[in-house]
């Protein structure tokens, strides 16, 4: 049992180590090395047999999916209802936090879909200027405005034969969604100016990182756009809901990293040491899988030598937001998809404590009360234990 309590505490779930003898007496000892354990991840029936329903009837293979890293059940329960919709000529809508690879599922949807052979067609829909988006979507005839110096295509008449994605479509004005809807009602869309309707015929899938129904309720988005979105759903999980995936994306990014910059300069071939991978197995990755992605990125030029460690990957991250998405449901997840109670109490934990020693302005004795500690030797060691920073 010491090996095991060794491990685990030198892993992705720090402890404080006592040891006790009839000479000693109790006492905390201090190992001084860390270790990496990749968990190998548990056998899930019922998963099992849910992807294997899901994908009855399809390919056995989908190489369009293979660029998308992951091994947790919950994921390749996603990646199994997204080859299911891939083959349906439905319209689409992914919903997720920021870095969660939408556009990723996108693309790949695409590629697996009837329609691969035409033009997939990607719009920010949050970073078209408001007095432009009826131009830019639906296009305009020359003369229709100010500006208006030649004929446009708009991005709806671009993606004929094809798929339109609309990235962000929480951002789209009232405006542009009641017209929106109604091209994808009468799959006919009218140039701003023009009174014409020109025949288009594209599957749109729309990704958002807002909750759509929330936003309906709150009259930001019409309801009955979000009905003609919604056919097929797709919810990807948060990299915080995936721990069993996060060492083969360290990997799978370390490795880009060292390959895109193998030819600079001056660069040395980048490993993490075991303390390194231990901080960002704890981190709870607000940003998701853009932010891990980013972090390694500054961690491996902090670095001076081929080694990335503790103090580099310290530099890179973040401070966690105050509340991170999902927090407020936290009593409310779903059992069994790779949920992971040590893991939820860890980022509570990190939360408060980060809290009270912010709100304390270091002072370890003022922080100790605000979260209930006994003393500040106490609070120290919960520090230490869950990877908080002083």
């Amino acid at each position: 049992m010491a090996a095991v309590w060794v491990l685990l505490a030198k892993t992705s779930f720090p402890a404080e180590l006592i040891e006790s003898s009839a000479e000693e007496g109790v006492r905390t000892i201090s190992l001084p090395f860390e270790i990496a354990v990749d968990y190998i991840p548990r056998r899930d029936i019922e998963g099992d047999d849910e992807i294997l329903r899901l994908t009855q009837g399809l390919p056995p293979e989908a190489p369009e999916f293979s660029v998308i890293i992951h091994r947790c059940q919950a994921m390749k329960t996603v990646i199994a209802q997204a080859r299911r919709v891939a083959i349906e000529n439905v319209p689409l809508l992914i919903q997720g936090e920021s870095g969660t690879g939408k556009e990723l599922f996108a693309r790949a949807i695409h590629a697996s879909s009837p329609r691969s052979r035409g033009p997939f067609i990607e719009v920010n829909c949050g970073a078209i200027p408001t007095e432009l988006v009826e131009s830019e979507l639906f296009g305009h005839k020359k003369g229709a405005f100010t500006g208006a110096t030649e004929n446009k295509v708009g991005y709806l008449e671009s993606a004929n034969s094809g798929t339109l994605f609309l990235d962000e479509i929480g951002e789209l004005p009232l405006t542009a969604q009641v017209k929106l809807l109604r091209a994808l009602q009468e799959r006919q869309v009218t140039r701003v100016g023009e009174t014409k309707p020109k025949e288009v015929d594209f599957r749109v899938i729309a990704a958002t990182n807002r909750i759509l129904l929330d936003e309906v309720t709150e009259d930001r988005f019409r309801e009955d756009l979000f009905h003609r979105l919604a056919v097929g759903v797709l919810n990807l999980p948060p990299l915080r809901e995936r721990p069993n995936d996060l060492n083969l994306l360290i990997d799978h990014f370390l490795d880009r990293i060292n390959a895109d910059r193998k030819s600079a300069a001056g660069w040395q071939h980048k490993n993490l040491s075991p303390g390194a991978r231990n901080l960002l197995n704890q981190h709870p990755w607000p940003g998701n899988i853009r932010e891990l992605a980013n972090t390694l990125c500054r961690a491996a030029i902090w670095s001076g030598g081929n080694t990335i460690g503790v103090d580099q990957i310290r530099q890179a991250l973040f401070p966690v937001k105050r509340t991170l998405p999902g927090y407020d449901a936290i009593l409310n997840r779903s059992l069994g998809n790779d949920l992971d109670i040590q893991e939820i109490l860890a980022a509570v934990a990190r939360h408060y404590l980060a809290r009270a020693y912010e709100e304390a302005e270091g002072n370890k004795s003022a922080a100790c009360k605000l979260v209930g500690l006994p003393n500040y030797q106490t609070f120290t060691n919960w520090m230490k234990k869950y990877g908080v920073k002083s």
